[in-house]
This record gives C-alpha cells, sequence and structure tokens, in this order.
C-alpha cells in the first residue's frame, strides 16, 4: 500500500478541501432557517401587540428585524460571503442596464451650458451616439469642427487646442463612468445585496445584476440617486409673499385677464370661492398654489400633484422669471404633504438658490426611529470643517428655517432654534424605515458624477427562482441515477466504481465553484448535467481496453496498464476539444452563456482527475490484492 500512500493522500486531500469549502453552504443554509424561525416569532408577537398594524408596516419592520439579526452575528455574514453564488435566475432579482449620461456631464464641465448652438450641437451628437454608439466626446468633437467652431468656446482655456481638450474630456468621460460604477458597487455593498454582479459594457453601460431583490422602485432608487445633498435657507414670509404677489398679477395680465383688485382677492377670500373659476382667471398663481396659512406667518403653499408641471411651466416663462429674484428658487417638497380624495398635494417652498452647506461633508449617516414622534429618520454627521461652517450657519440663523434638500427636491425644512457646534443634522421625511435606510445608503455612498439612465430592466421572482433550483436539482439528480444505474447493469462491480467517480466530479465541480466564488446559474446547472453524461466516456474507453487485454490473456495489472495508456490519446483529444469550446464560448459569450461554458470547463477537468487518478488507483489496489478484475 506505501506504493499508493501519495495518490491516497492526494485524493483525500482534494475531497476533503471540496467539502471545506462547501461548509460555508450548508452552514448558510442553516442559518437562513435559524432566522426565519426567529422573525416568524417575532411576527406572532408583533400581530398580538399591534393588531391594527398594516401588512406593509409589519413587512417593513421585519425585514429591518431580519437584516439585525443577520448582521448581529459576524459568522453569518462570513458564511454567506463563503457560500456557493447564486445567479439571478435561481434565486430571484433584477437585471438592470443602465447607461450614464456623460451629455449631463458635458453640460456641467460646460461655460456656456445654455447656449443655444452648444444645446443644438450637444443634442445632435447625443441622438447620433444612440445610433452609432460612437464616443460622445469624439462625436461632439466633430459636430464642432464642422461648423468651425473651437471647442475653447466652451471648454477649457481660450489657449488649449481642440487635441488637448478632448483628450481631457475623454478622460473624465471615461472616469466618469468609472466612478459611477465604484459609487453603484458602494451602495450595493451596504444595501446587503448578496452577490451583486456590476460590470461595464461598452464606454458608456453599465450591468447591474441584484439576486433577492423584488422591490424594483427600491432598486432603481438606489441605483439612479444622484446624491446630491444641499442645505438652504427658506425665505421668510415677508420676503417671499410679494415675490408671489407680483407673479400672480403678472401672470394674470399675460394671460389677458382682469386683474382689477386681484390684490383684495388674494387677502380676502371672501370676495370669490377659491374653487371658483372666476378666481382661477384673475389668480392664475394662487388657483395652483394654495397659501398654507392666510395668516401670513409663512408664505408655503400646497399645489396638487396634476398641477405642479403646469405651475413650473408657468414660472419658466420669461416676464415671471424677470420678476424672481435671481438668488432664490421654488422647489417642491420630496413627499406629499398631504392627500385628498385621491389626489397628493405638495409643499412649494421658495429657498436660496445658493447652497449653505453641501453633502460633500457628511461622513456618516444612520437611519433609526425617532423615539418621540415615532417616524423614520437618518442622523447625520458632519466632518470637522462641515460642522465648523453648520455651527456658524445655524448660529447666524436661529428662528429660521433651513431646507434640507436631495436631488432637488426638499425632505424637511425644521427651524433652526439654536446654534449647533457638534455637525449632527438629520433628514425626516421618509416614508418607512426601509426608505430612510435607502437614503442613508445614497449619502453614505456618495453623489453619481452624472445622471444614469435605466435603459432595460428584468425581474426574476423569487418563486420562479426557487422553481428553477427545484427543477435543476431534480434534473441533475434523474440524470446521474440514469448514468450511474446504466454503468452498473453494463459494467458490473466496475460500474460501481466509475458512478464513485462521478459522484466525486460532482463534489468537486461545486467545490471549485466555491473556491472561486463562480456564480452558479441555471445554464452551469445544464453544464453540470452535460458533465454527468461525458464524464463516464472515459471510463467506458478504459473499460473496453481492459476488456479487450483481458481477452488476450493478460493479468489483472498488465491489462489495467495497458487499458489505460492505450486510452490516453482518445480520452486527451475529446476532452480537450470540448475544453477549447468551453474557452470560447466563455471568452465571447454573455451571461446565460458564460455560466454554461464555466462549469462544463470545470466539469471537464473534475471528470478526467476522478476517472484517471481515483478509478486508477481503485483498480490498482484491487490488482495488488488479488482481487479478479473483471469488466462488464
Amino acid at each position: 500500500m506505501k506504493e499508493f500512500r501519495f495518490r491516497i493522500f492526494v485524493i483525500l486531500g482534494a475531497i476533503a478541501l471540496c467539502l471545506y469549502l462547501l461548509y460555508p453552504t450548508y452552514a448558510d443554509y442553516q442559518n437562513n432557517k435559524k432566522i426565519e424561525t426567529e422573525i416568524e416569532t417575532i411576527k406572532q408577537t408583533t400581530l398580538s401587540n399591534n393588531p391594527d398594524m398594516s401588512d406593509a408596516d409589519i413587512e417593513s419592520f421585519l425585514e429591518f428585524k431580519r437584516d439585525s439579526i443577520f448582521n448581529s452575528d459576524l459568522s453569518y455574514r462570513d458564511t454567506r460571503e463563503k457560500r456557493v453564488k447564486l445567479g439571478l435566475d435561481l434565486q430571484g432579482g433584477m437585471y438592470i442596464v443602465m447607461e450614464v449620461n456623460t451629455a449631463k456631464l458635458l453640460e456641467k464641465l460646460s461655460k456656456e451650458p445654455n447656449d443655444a448652438t452648444f444645446i443644438e450641437i450637444l443634442t445632435e451628437a447625443e441622438n447620433e451616439i444612440k445610433v452609432t454608439g460612437e464616443n460622445l466626446v469624439s462625436t461632439l468633437a466633430n459636430k464642432f469642427q464642422e461648423r468651425n467652431i473651437r471647442l475653447s468656446r466652451y471648454f477649457g482655456s481660450i489657449r488649449e487646442d481642440d487635441a488637448d481638450i478632448i483628450s481631457r474630456l475623454e478622460e473624465q468621460e471615461e472616469d466618469a463612468v468609472t466612478r459611477a460604477i465604484e459609487i453603484i458597487r458602494n451602495r450595493v455593498d451596504q444595501y446587503g445585496v448578496s452577490e451583486p454582479s456590476i460590470q461595464k459594457q461598452g464606454s458608456r453601460r453599465i450591468i447591474v445584476e441584484l439576486p433577492g431583490i423584488a422591490k424594483e422602485e427600491e432598486a432603481k432608487r438606489l441605483l439612479q440617486g444622484s446624491a446630491l445633498l444641499e442645505f438652504k435657507l427658506v425665505r421668510d414670509a415677508d420676503f417671499t409673499f410679494p415675490i408671489m404677489t407680483s407673479i400672480n398679477s403678472t401672470l394674470a395680465k399675460s394671460l389677458n385677464v382682469d386683474t382689477a383688485d386681484s390684490a383684495e382677492v388674494v387677502d380676502s377670500n371672501e370676495v370669490l370661492d377659491p374653487d371658483s373659476e372666476e378666481f382661477a382667471k384673475q389668480n392664475p398663481f394662487f388657483s395652483i398654489a394654495q397659501l398654507l396659512d392666510n395668516q401670513g406667518r409663512t408664505a408655503d403653499a400646497v399645489v396638487k400633484d396634476s398641477d405642479r408641471q403646469r405651475l413650473m411651466n408657468y414660472l419658466s416663462r420669461q416676464e415671471i422669471q424677470n420678476i424672481i429674484p435671481n438668488d432664490v428658487e421654488f422647489i417642491f417638497g420630496a413627499k406629499p404633504f398631504a392627500t385628498q380624495d385621491q389626489e397628493d398635494y405638495y409643499l412649494l417652498y421658495l429657498v436660496n438658490k445658493n447652497s449653505e452647506l453641501t453633502g460633500g461633508v457628511i461622513v456618516d449617516a444612520q437611519a433609526n426611529i425617532d423615539p418621540q414622534t415615532t417616524e423614520p429618520i437618518v442622523n447625520m454627521q458632519m466632518n470637522s470643517e462641515g460642522a465648523r461652517e453648520w455651527a456658524r450657519i445655524t448660529g447666524s440663523n436661529v428662528g429660521k428655517r433651513c431646507a434640507i434638500i436631495l436631488d432637488g427636491f426638499v425632505y424637511s425644512a425644521p427651524v433652526i432654534n439654536e446654534k449647533i457646534p457638534s455637525g449632527s443634522s438629520r433628514i425626516s421625511g421618509s416614508e418607512d424605515l426601509n426608505e430612510a435606510k435607502l437614503l442613508e445608503i445614497v449619502l453614505k455612498a456618495g453623489a453619481l458624477p452624472a445622471p444614469v439612465d435605466v435603459i432595460e430592466e428584468r425581474t426574476v421572482g423569487p418563486s420562479l427562482g426557487q422553481d428553477s433550483i427545484n427543477q435543476g436539482f431534480n434534473s441533475t439528480m434523474i440524470g446521474f441515477l440514469l448514468v450511474a444505474i446504466f454503468m452498473i447493469i453494463y459494467y458490473k462491480k466496475s460500474g460501481t466504481i466509475a458512478d464513485l467517480a462521478l459522484f466525486f466530479t460532482i463534489i468537486f465541480i461545486m467545490g471549485i465553484l466555491a473556491a472561486f466564488k463562480a456564480t452558479l446559474t441555471l445554464p452551469g446547472i445544464a453544464g453540470i448535467i452535460l458533465t454527468i453524461g461525458m464524464a463516464v466516456d472515459a471510463n467506458v474507453l478504459i473499460y473496453e481496453r481492459i476488456r479487450e487485454e483481458l481477452s488476450t490473456g493478460k493479468t489483472a495489472r498488465a491489462a489495467i496498464d495497458s487499458g489505460y495508456a492505450n486510452s490516453y490519446s482518445a480520452i486527451f483529444d475529446s476532452n480537450i476539444t470540448t475544453f477549447f469550446t468551453g474557452i470560447i464560448l466563455y471568452q465571447f459569450g454573455s451571461g446565460p452563456i458564460q455560466g454554461f461554458a464555466l462549469t462544463l470547463m470545470i466539469g471537464i477537468l473534475s471528470s478526467l482527475f476522478s476517472a484517471l487518478v481515483i478509478t486508477r488507483l481503485v483498480f490498482d489496489i484491487m490488482a495488488a490484492k488479488g482481487a479478479k478484475v473483471k469488466v462488464g
């Protein structure tokens, strides 16, 4: 047996290593069962203590508790990271193709983003690359050259050559896509998605696979939110109300409405019914933006969701723009202020255009429940520089309101009651704890350098994914049993040895997938099933050769040596050509094709090891002990 010791150690070591690599998969399965048992207990307790709690609130609370239980034990997270990863088609989730809007990036970089010629050329270039797929910067540069316009008119300094500007813009464009990928990856990691896949496609597209995610809108907000956080002062009623009145009067005149006594109509609702058609004619602004406080303590107004676009169209008119000071702007609230008759109403604020502070100073954000109001909030902590600025801002504006604005919408506008020296602040207004958690992630991960647009999205339900797992497992078992039964019937004891090698082949495949953190997909399962069918080919060739050698009267040891030696060329030829086919499929394929090719290549290597090493060892031991070797 000493002569076989090395091979025995190699085989046992390979088996032990694969079992070790597969243990986290088993442990994760047990952890999930344990967590779900705890969640079921919490659910029953919550329902008994809060019978009036809505289903949505219960699900949100249970999801929060599930994350808390999972994150409370580091071993849970460790086993989750080391388990065999399942693809989107096996556990459900979302497949999203996104495109970085580099046109918006170029608008930011332009010295004259509102110039009519620049907008026209940029639009032409943007439409052209949708067809050609070319780089936006080079296409834009060609458009400028066709019109004999130097790029320095809009980018860089007047002394720079077009070539230098193009090189710098292309570098910034590529950098924007790279940064977008990193920020999206940070957000996804903090969100807690297991086995996400984020990869670049072409020059501007990003493919994101989020296994286990079922909430489409939540995922899109997570990925697309630009996370531009700003702190702006809300203007007082004494400043805002005269502007609103002027807007109302000017609109009435420009719309050819008789504005006689309009000021009295605004000051007193007794003259006309605010809901009447006559009031709307005389007060086009106040009929849409209804003042929240008629006593004039604030100038906040509420606007129906269906009227928001019409109001923005009014405010964008040139005669209205001449009225609104350049240093202020109207901004809507992020969430409905109230809902009546199935119509959402949004608050309208007048705030300073320039930010007092931006989200670049935020170093930490934590979603939580306010113990006093029980509403979800996000607590933010600033760096030292931000804390100094925040102390200065709050100290000099006590009694005023500061709007916390994210991506152009007001989340909250609290009154500054006192100077805040600690550099801490908070955002309220989230609908539930999940949304607050989403906001926390977006703030901590940072702002996207340019907007991203969703080009394509597909959703696979978790039940469909579980069905795929069950069907794939059943197919694998049926394939294994059919092959195993055939080998036992046809080759008797030798067939049993081949089946043992086939069993170890499957263990090796799964262990290698776990070792390299590869993802098992439905096409990957198809590759495993194909491997099961192909794995016994080598054994069939060897057994037939051994049978021929035994029929000539050779001894068992000589027949085994000759059988294996004479089978090598045919075995290697067939498997090498299949392996190269797998390499080609993996290199030039995508998604499902790569999953199939990967398991096929791993399966070929595993089956060769099992057929040429494990079965050979068994036969050699049998021959050494003088056992009768019979094939068939």
